[in-house]
């Protein structure tokens, strides 16, 4: 569900993947928003993958949502992926020492960064 805010937090239920879609500032705002993708998307039981490419500002409750995910995510033994951070996530990640955690290599030459599990 997609709303007036200057971002979301949205899950898309494919066939053989649970896609959480990130856009626009993910603040404390969207709190509610991510409790419901991360809990829809463990009840589906696929793989997860994060797209953040249209995050233009991560503050520190996106960040706690990420790693809920991975940390969540790898003991329930799902594979969890961040789509390629856009400089707004990765800085973020670099900055909090914490991108070897969510996203072990964040080059071109890699769309899709597995979360170890």
């Amino acid at each position: 569900m997609q709303n007036t805010k200057e971002g979301g937090i949205a899950l898309i239920e494919r066939i053989d993947v649970s896609e959480v879609k990130m856009w626009g500032e993910i603040d404390v705002a969207l709190r509610e928003e991510a409790g419901a993708a991360l809990a829809n998307a463990l009840d589906r039981d696929k793989p997860v993958v994060i797209d953040t490419t249209d995050v233009t500002f991560m503050d520190s409750t996106g960040i706690a949502f990420l790693v809920q995910f991975y940390t969540i995510g790898a003991q329930e033994g799902l594979n969890v992926k961040l789509r390629k951070p856009p400089v707004a996530v990765s800085d973020v990640l670099q900055l909090l020492g914490i991108d070897e955690m969510l996203a072990p290599e964040l080059s071109d030459s890699q769309p899709l960064m597995a979360a170890s599990a």
